[in-house]
């Protein structure tokens, strides 16, 4: 779909995205605190933001006023919450550093990629593997935000029931880094594939 310019900036999917982006010092504000119930709550206000991510796209789609604010705002939010979350529990011992790092150094990397190539007229699609590691690192983020056992089952009690929700968010944690390295290779493949061409040609 071609992106839209006529619509206003204020329209029902861009305000769902700058409220993401608002809920950001509210979910870092709760993280101040390494308590069960400050890592509950940042945990419900990141879902909310993750469920947010997925219907700004939605609506813009199915309203027809997908526009170039909106293109450029979205994955901005998406990488400060990520990046927001991760940074918030690093000093309680929740995630490894070089995790982080990896993870937010390749988003960095990829997003002035994206800078390099948009300014030459391309549009790099994101590909399978990247919405992939986006899921996996909703999933671990909110494992790592609730970080204590907690038992799912309707307050049935039994030992097997209770569920590590840190050992649940590493879990996923570890395979979002995976796919963290191999997406921002395959980028980097694509982004040379397409712009090596036009670096010979004008020569």
């Amino acid at each position: 779909m071609s992106v839209r310019s006529n619509h206003p900036i204020l329209n029902l999917p861009n305000i769902l995205t700058m409220m993401r982006i608002a809920a950001i010092p509210l979910m870092a504000v709760l993280l101040l605190s390494p308590s069960r119930p400050a890592g509950f709550w940042a945990a419900a206000v990141f879902a909310l933001a993750s469920v947010t991510d997925w219907l700004d796209g939605y609506l813009a789609r199915r309203m027809g006023i997908v526009t170039v604010f909106g293109k450029f705002l979205d994955p901005i939010a998406d990488k400060l919450i990520v990046m927001a979350a991760m940074i918030m529990i690093l000093p309680f011992d929740r995630v490894p550093a070089w995790m982080v790092l990896v993870i937010l150094g390749r988003e960095i990397v990829i997003t002035g990629l994206r800078g390099i190539a948009s300014s030459e007229g391309i549009v790099i699609q994101a590909s399978d593997l990247g919405k992939f590691k986006t899921i996996f690192q909703i999933v671990a983020i909110l494992g790592l935000l609730l970080n204590y056992d907690y038992n799912w089952f309707f307050g049935i009690q039994r030992p097997w029931l209770h569920v590590n929700m840190h050992n649940f968010g590493m879990f996923y944690l570890w395979i979002a880094t995976l796919l963290t390295v191999w997406s921002g290779i395959d980028y980097l493949v694509r982004f040379v594939r397409v712009i090596a061409p036009r670096s010979d040609s004008s020569v």
